[in-house]
């Protein structure tokens, strides 16, 4: 069965409904959500239930939205002030980390290819090539799973590791395209011009990083300004509109050869760190959107995939899988974080332990099969087998491998009990539970001292509500709903 505009509507709604009930049932065993969409796509593409897809242009293109609005949303919801701290360590990471790693794996895959025994024969360049598609972390899968595990990080990893993972991109993007450029120029009939090759290098490195920073931060000022100023009559509106800009933001800036997933993540980071109206509603329209999208990218590439092909390549892939997991990543981060100090051992190896692969080096993986590099199949087959490898075994113990390093802290007890949303110019609120020691100076809101600036909007005991004044009995673990004045510097 093929995709056609008669049946998409149907197969595309089948395909995330039996992709949700799957994941479902795969979380009770701590398995990654994204890796059971991956599965799903694979149950339902060419070798299983017979469901054809191949086109690897459509594949890039559903992948170039998901992560547009994957960053975007990540950026949103990463603080300045969480990740000033370790912004030098994360710059660090996604570049010369990716350049480390993509060094260290690629003469690890030649020597594996020089070998008599394996089952692959590739050129040097080739090697460094499969690399660079597997250099950085995957921020789809690095945003999904720490965001929904549960915890809470020591010593600012969290921050340092989504920065990582948002920023990292560029660098692993520049590597594969300089690399297909040379695979193809070798494989011709001309020679190679070393020195041309390197300016080449250069000048898309600094194209990549300027124009996406610049652009990442022209946009997210704009984008703040236009909905603070545009008054729109229907609320949802507010985050379409700021869904066109984090679209235009990209091919903008792809368009003058920036790296238009930097600049998304940027504006995204700049818009959620500033005051903007319709907040709540913004952020639930994001939450859903890109759930919708990591499904549809991660099924997707699922049927893009011929299991009986990628099985052929399992040896050699579990080799290389093993070598990144417990080598290749682990020597990158040492090295790169040796001018930080205050980085802690057990810091370091949970960073070397959460370089999950995903959706990127999948993606990546299709530009050298669209651009016909020799052995791009192999290339693809053995990506998307390390990128199950990693997601079954990095990606299923995120949440052990912390607690083991002694990283994990009690989740806080956030939940929102009462439902209630105020617009952020108003006040914030604030949820505390009375205890005994609470209410030893008298047990009336009259007599619980407050500080300055705060006032009890509601009281819930048990799942009743009250309306409350000063003459109101409290009980120790009434939760009270408490409205504070806004602190500027925040």
């Amino acid at each position: 069965m093929h995709f056609t505009s008669e049946n998409i509507l149907l197969i595309s709604s089948v395909l995330i409904f039996c992709s949700i009930l799957i994941s479902k049932a795969g979380y009770r065993f701590g398995l990654p959500s994204l890796l059971l969409f991956l599965v799903a796509g694979m149950l339902f593409g060419s070798d299983g239930l017979g469901l054809q897809f191949n086109n690897m242009n459509h594949a890039q293109f559903i992948g170039m939205i998901a992560l547009c609005v994957i960053l975007f949303t990540g950026g949103m919801e990463t603080k300045f002030k969480e990740i000033k701290p370790v912004l030098g360590e994360g710059l660090a990471l996604s570049t010369i980390g990716v350049l480390l790693t993509t060094v260290f794996t690629g003469l690890f895959i030649f020597l594996l290819s020089e070998w008599d025994m394996a089952p692959i024969s590739l050129p040097l360049v080739t090697c460094i090539l499969l690399a660079a598609t597997m250099s950085s972390t995957d921020s789809a899968s690095v945003f999904n799973i720490l965001r929904n595990s549960r915890m809470k990080l020591k010593n600012n990893l969290q921050p340092l590791l989504e920065l990582e993972s948002g920023s990292n991109d560029p660098m692993a993007y520049i590597l594969t395209i300089v690399l297909i450029q040379i695979a193809n120029t070798l494989s011709g009939a001309g020679g190679i011009d070393a020195w041309a090759i390197t300016a080449d290098a250069l000048k898309t490195l600094l194209l990549q990083f300027g124009v996406g920073i610049i652009a990442g931060i022209v946009m997210g000022y704009f984008a703040v300004w236009v909905l603070n100023k545009v008054h729109l009559t229907n609320a949802p509106l507010y985050a379409i509109l700021l869904v066109s800009i984090v679209f235009f933001t990209f091919t903008v800036t792809t368009k003058l050869y920036g790296n238009g997933y930097l600049a998304v993540y940027l504006a995204g980071v700049i818009i959620g760190n500033h005051k903007i109206t319709f907040r709540k509603e913004i952020f639930s329209f994001l939450d859903g959107m890109t759930w919708l999208v990591q499904i549809v990218m991660f099924v997707a590439l699922g049927l893009l995939v011929n299991p009986h092909e990628m099985l052929q390549v399992a040896p050699i892939a579990l080799l290389i899988g093993l070598f990144m997991i417990l080598v290749g990543r682990p020597l990158s981060v040492f090295l790169t974080l040796i001018p930080f100090r205050k980085v802690s051992l057990p810091s370091k190896t949970y960073i070397s332990w959460v370089g999950l692969r995903g959706a990127v080096p999948i993606i990546f993986a299709t530009y050298p099969v669209i651009a016909e590099v020799e052995g791009s199949g192999l290339i693809f087959n053995i990506v998307f087998f390390i990128t199950l490898m990693s997601l079954i075994i990095q990606g299923s113990t995120i949440t052990s491998a912390a607690r083991k390093l002694q990283l994990s802290l009690p989740v806080p007890d956030d939940d929102n009990k009462f439902g209630v949303e105020v617009p952020e110019e108003a006040g914030k609120l604030v949820e505390v539970t009375l205890t005994e020691e609470a209410l030893q100076l008298g047990n009336t809101l009259k007599e619980v001292k407050l500080p300055e600036g705060m006032l009890v909007m509601m009281i819930k005991r048990g799942e009743k509500f009250i309306v409350p004044n000063g003459s109101v009995e409290l009980h120790a673990g009434d939760r009270l709903l408490i409205i504070s004045e806004n602190d500027d510097e925040d």
